[in-house]
C-alpha cells in the first residue's frame, strides 16, 4: 500500500472522527464568537476612541471605548477558558482511539512499536492536534473578525488590506501539500537515522569482529544523505512559507502606511487608519503566523504520526533492520512452535562429493543420496560484505539430511559466523539459495526451525525455569526441564541456585555458567536445528563434549558447531574445513588423510597443552555480560583475546600471519 493511499485513508477517517462529533464542533464554534467580538473591537474600539473621543477633545468617551475593548478582551479570555475545554472533549476521544488501536495491535499482533506508541506517539497526536484545531480556529474566527472591523470602520480599507492577505493565504495554500510532504519526508529520514544509529552504536564490537565496518559505514552514510537531502529540500520549501507570510500579514502594514495620504483624502479618518493598523498587527499577522508554522509544521508531522498509530499489519522480511545487529539469540517464543519429530524423515548418510581440496574450482560438499528434504540445504551460497569486498562465503553447496552433526572449523576471520548467520537467516546471501527442511530462508516457517546459540549466551532476570522455557510457547513441565538440564550438564548449578523455580541475577553467572542455560534452553526448544557457533568456548573440554553429546544425541536433531578444538571435530559425524578455494568436507579421518590445510589446523590445535579454563575476564559493564573472554581457555587456540583498541583485535596464536584480525568467522 502506497504512502498517500495510507494518507488518503487518514484523511478519510479523520472526517469521519470530526463528523460523528459534530455537537463538539457547534460548541467549540459559539464559544469562539466571543473571540471574534474581541478581534472586531481590537481595532474598533480604539477608532471611535480617536474620533469621536480624543481628537474630538471628548477625553471621557475615548476613555470609554477603551474600557469598551477592556471588556471585550476579559471576555474573549473567558471564551477561550470555554473553548479550551470544547477542545478537550475533541482531542481525548482521539487518544482514546489511538490508544485502543495501538493496545489492540501490540496484544493480537506481538508488536513490537507497541510501548513507543503508547508513551510517545499517542501524546504526539494528541498535543498536535489539539495545536491545530486551535490554530485553524483562531485563525478563522480572528479574520472574520477584523474583515467585519474593517468594513464597519472604512469599506475603503478593505481595498488595501484583503488583496495582499487572500495573496498570501493562496500563496501558502498552493505551497502545503508540497511542503507537508517534504516535511513528512525530513521527519522519516530522521527517524530512519536515528533508528539506524540506534542498531548499529549497541553493536560496534560485533560489527567490528565480523570486518562489516566498510558495509555498515555505507549504509549509515546513505541515511545521513537521505535526511541532508530531504533537510535542504525542506529549507528552500520553507522560504516560500516565510513569503505568503510577509504577503499576507507584513505587505498590508506597509501599504495602509504608504496609501494614508490617499485614505485620508477620501475621508477616511485617523482613528479609521489606527484602527486598521491594530487589527492587522495586532490580530491577523499573529493568526497567520501561528496558522502558517503550526499547519506547515505540525500538520505533516500529524500525518506521520497517525500513519505509524494506524497502520495495518505488515510482514517484512528481515524486520527492515540491519543484518549486523539483528539479535543474535533466537526467535521469539512465539516462533518455537515446531514439533521435534518435524523434518525427521527416514534418510541414509550420503558420502561427500569427491573434490581436490586444493582446487581453485568453487566449494561444492553434498549429501545427496536422501530422498527426503534435506534437514539444512545450501545451493552456490555467497555472501560478501560490501560490493567490492573479497566473498566471505563463495559459491558453496552443503546439504545436510536430519540428523546430520557438522562441524565448521578454519582459521579465525575465514566466514564461520557468517555462515551460521546466514543459516539462521540474520544475513542475507548475496548470491544463492539457503532451505531449512525445504523452506526459504529468511522466512517465518524457516525462523521456527533453528535456534543459534552465540558466544556470548544471553540470561535474563527472572526465575531460572523462566530462562530455560523461553523459546517455549508454554511452561515447561519440572520434569523434562530437569533432565534437560541433567543432560546438557545445568544440573550442579540449578541444585546450587535453589531449584528451577530460584532467581537469576545475571551478573551474578559466570561466561561459562551463562552458556549452560543458554545451551539448556535451546536443548528444550522445539527447533530441529542446532547451531552453536563457539557456544562452549567458555566451557572445559569434558562440559563442552558433554554438551555438544547431548545435542547430538537429542531425537530428530540436525547439529552444526562452529568447533574451537579438535576434539568438537572428532566427534562430529561431518566436518567442513572453511579455507577459502582449499574449503573440503568429509570425515575427519577423510580430512586428515586429504587435505593438507586441515592438516595443519589440527597440528596447530594439537601442538597445545589444555589449560584450566577460565571465565571471561570482567570489563567493568553494568550486567557483567562480558564481550570477549579473557586469555587461557582450554585449547582455545582460535578465541579472539582483547589486548588492544577492538580495530587491531587479534586471534591468539591463530593467525598464521599475526596480522589484525579482518573478519571474525
Amino acid at each position: 500500500m502506497s504512502q498517500s493511499t495510507v494518507t488518503d485513508g487518514i484523511y478519510a477517517r479523520g472526517l469521519r472522527f470530526l463528523r460523528a462529533r459534530w455537537r463538539v464542533l457547534v460548541r467549540l464554534g459559539g464559544w469562539s464568537v466571543l473571540e471574534t467580538g474581541q478581534t472586531f473591537l481590537t481595532g474598533y474600539a480604539p477608532a471611535r476612541a480617536l474620533d469621536e473621543g480624543f481628537l474630538a477633545g471628548r477625553p471621557g468617551v475615548g476613555l470609554a471605548w477603551l474600557g469598551v475593548a477592556g471588556i471585550g478582551v476579559l471576555v474573549g479570555a473567558w471564551g477561550t477558558v470555554r473553548v479550551y475545554a470544547a477542545v478537550a472533549a475533541l482531542v481525548e476521544p482521539l487518544r482514546d482511539v489511538l490508544v485502543g488501536r495501538v493496545v489492540e495491535r501490540g496484544v493480537r499482533e506481538a508488536d513490537a512499536g507497541a510501548l513507543s506508541g503508547l508513551t510517545q506517539q499517542v501524546e504526539i497526536a494528541r498535543d498536535t492536534f489539539a495545536g491545530l484545531v486551535m490554530v485553524s480556529r483562531s485563525f478563522v474566527f480572528t479574520a472574520v473578525g477584523a474583515v467585519v472591523g474593517l468594513a464597519s470602520l472604512d469599506p475603503l480599507l478593505l481595498l488595501v488590506v484583503v488583496p495582499p492577505l487572500a495573496a498570501g493565504l493562496g500563496l501558502f495554500a498552493a505551497t502545503l501539500h508540497p511542503l507537508a510532504r517534504r516535511q513528512e519526508e525530513f521527519l522519516v529520514a530522521d527517524e530512519a537515522l536515528a533508528e539506524g544509529l540506534g542498531r548499529v552504536c549497541p553493536g560496534l564490537r560485533d560489527i567490528t569482529a565480523a570486518g562489516a565496518e566498510d558495509r555498515v559505514a555505507a549504509d549509515t552514510g546513505r541515511l545521513v544523505d537521505t535526511e541532508q537531502r530531504t533537510a535542504y529540500s525542506l529549507a528552500r520549501w520553507s522560504v516560500l512559507r516565510v513569503v505568503s507570510l510577509a504577503v499576507g500579514g507584513q505587505l498590508p502594514i506597509v501599504l495602509l502606511l504608504a496609501c494614508a495620504p490617499w485614505l485620508l483624502a477620501r475621508g477616511v479618518t485617523t482613528g479609521a487608519l489606527v484602527g486598521a493598523l491594530a487589527y492587522v498587527t495586532q490580530s491577523l499577522l499573529p493568526a497567520l503566523r501561528n496558522l502558517v508554522h503550526g499547519l506547515g509544521t505540525s500538520g505533516s508531522r500529524l500525518v506521520v504520526v497517525l500513519r505509524r498509530l494506524v497502520r495495518e499489519p505488515t510482514a517484512e522480511p528481515g524486520g527492515g533492520r540491519h543484518p549486523m545487529v539483528h539479535d543474535l539469540t533466537d526467535a521469539r517464543p512465539a516462533e518455537r512452535n515446531t514439533e521435534p519429530g518435524r523434518c525427521l524423515a527416514p534418510h541414509t548418510r550420503a558420502r561427500a562429493a569427491d573434490r581436490d581440496p586444493d582446487s581453485s574450482t568453487a566449494p561444492h560438499t553434498t549429501d545427496r543420496t536422501s530422498t527426503h528434504a534435506p534437514a539444512l540445504s545450501l545451493t552456490s551460497v555467497s555472501f560478501a560484505y560490501g560490493p567490492t569486498a573479497t566473498p566471505v562465503v563463495d559459491r558453496l553447496d552443503l546439504d545436510l539430511p536430519p540428523g546430520a552433526h557438522l562441524a565448521v572449523v578454519g582459521p579465525s576471520g575465514i566466514g564461520k559466523s557468517t555462515l551460521t548467520a546466514l543459516i539462521a537467516g540474520l544475513l542475507h546471501p548475496t548470491g544463492g539459495r539457503i532451505r531449512l527442511c525445504g523452506h526459504p530462508v529468511p522466512s517465518p516457517d524457516a525462523a521456527g526451525l533453528r535456534v543459534l546459540i552465540p558466544q556470548e549466551a544471553y540470561v535474563h532476570t527472572g526465575t531460572l525455569a523462566e530462562n530455560l522455557g523461553h523459546l517455549r510457547p508454554d511452561p515447561v513441565p519440572e520434569p523434562e526441564l530437569l533432565a534437560a538440564a541433567e543432560a546438557v550438564g545445568l544440573t550442579p548449578l540449578l541444585e546450587a541456585l535453589g531449584g528451577s523455580r530460584a532467581a537469576v541475577d545475571p551478573a551474578a553467572l559466570s561466561a561459562g555458567e551463562r552458556q549452560l542455560v543458554a545451551l539448556t534452553r535451546a536443548y528444550l526448544s522445539y527447533a530441529p536445528l542446532v547451531l552453536l557457533d563457539e557456544a562452549t568456548c567458555h566451557l572445559d573440554p569434558r562440559a563442552e563434549e558433554r554438551a555438544e553429546r547431548a545435542f547430538a544425541s537429542r531425537p530428530g536433531t540436525t547439529l552444526v558447531v562452529v568447533a574451537h578444538r579438535i576434539s568438537s571435530a572428532r566427534r562430529a559425524g561431518r566436518v567442513l574445513l572453511m579455507d577459502g578455494p582449499r574449503t573440503a568436507y568429509g570425515t575427519h579421518e577423510e580430512l586428515v588423510r586429504d587435505s593438507p590445510a586441515y592438516r595443519e589446523l589440527v597440528g596447530g590445535w594439537t601442538a597445545v597443552v589444555p589449560k584450566r579454563s577460565e571465565p571471561a575476564l570482567p570489563l567493568g559493564d553494568a550486567d557483567r555480560v562480558d564481550a570477549v573472554a579473557g586469555p587461557g581457555l582450554a585449547g582455545d587456540r582460535g578465541h579472539v583475546v582483547a589486548h588492544g583498541p577492538v580495530g587491531q583485535a587479534q586471534a591468539s596464536r591463530d593467525l598464521r600471519d599475526g596480522g589484525p584480525l579482518g573478519r571474525e568467522g
